[in-house]
């Protein structure tokens, strides 16, 4: 608690009469902001499982090609693309503890952070799950991820581990320095989840994700093949670090950090501008 406080203030003695944009720099490491990144990972997870896990629900509840299969698999990346524009600057848009581990092992994400940030996305997709099922019944399987027929959980565990290498890949690339593309980061990452789930959804379901995978088997009770879809993406986004050590070095730059932590506070500060909500003076 002392060594915290300390830090802040030597923070704030460090940038006395530097603009906000400047001093909002460190607003990652103010606590008080905490509470909106974590809702923000909720509120994200939620809306990607919402139609990852809907999509085949729906297909079930009303039969045939309701959802056709293109659109099962594609939904989901141009819902993450959405969220990574509407909120990625809040808390970085990880919606995935594959991600956040990656992150935090490329020294771009502080380790002490990715507890909650993983109970955030279990509970985001839990909710998500949980909705449909009010809404429109369990339907039995559908909407979880799954080895694909014939397919062993070994198998399917190292195809997740190795379309998660991509995906974590792509990520990592876009958020580095030479590479860094700021919103247009967004559709690196949906074209490539898009891609992905279109010819590898029938081995694993392409999920690269566990909360997307073993929250929804949480809320329906099924755990067939639980472990491939844990194991598998945690296993990708380790070896996507080592990927990106080998092409750029070491992490830890500032538009990596950026990137995983969001930039609250960089480019705007929580509250109204000018009168009584901006700095206190009418």
């Amino acid at each position: 608690m002392e060594q915290g406080t300390a830090r802040h203030a030597a923070v704030a003695l460090r940038t006395l009469g530097q603009p906000n944009a400047i001093v909002g720099e460190f607003d990652f490491w103010n606590n008080a902001y905490e509470g909106r990144r974590l809702f923000s990972e909720v509120l994200g997870t939620f809306f990607l499982v919402l139609v990852a896990v809907g999509g085949g629900m729906v297909n079930a509840r009303f039969g045939g090609d309701a959802v056709p299969y293109g659109a099962r698999v594609v939904a989901p990346a141009l819902m993450v693309g959405a969220i990574i524009l509407f909120m990625g600057t809040v808390s970085g848009a990880h919606l995935n503890p594959a991600v956040s581990i990656a992150f935090a092992l490329r020294g771009d994400f502080p380790w002490r952070r990715v507890p909650a940030y993983i109970v955030a996305q279990f509970l985001g997709a839990v909710l998500a799950t949980l909705l449909l099922w009010a809404l429109i019944g369990k339907q039995g399987s559908a909407g979880l991820t799954l080895p694909g027929s014939g397919i062993s959980a070994t198998t399917a565990m190292l195809w997740e581990m190795i379309l998660t290498t991509g995906l974590v890949s792509v990520i990592l690339g876009t958020a580095s320095g030479a590479q860094q593309i700021g919103a247009l980061a967004a559709i690196g990452v949906a074209s490539y989840i898009a891609l992905a789930g279109l010819w590898g959804a029938p081995v694993s379901g392409a999920s690269m994700n566990p909360a997307r995978s073993l929250g929804p088997a949480l809320v329906k009770g099924d755990w067939t093949a639980w472990w491939a879809y844990l194991v598998g993406p945690i296993a990708g986004g380790v070896i996507a670090v080592g990927i990106a050590w080998v092409l750029r070095g070491p992490g830890g730059g500032r538009s990596g950090t950026e990137a995983a932590v969001g930039t609250l506070g960089t480019r705007w500060r929580p509250g109204r501008i000018g009168g009584n909500g901006g700095n206190g003076k009418g």
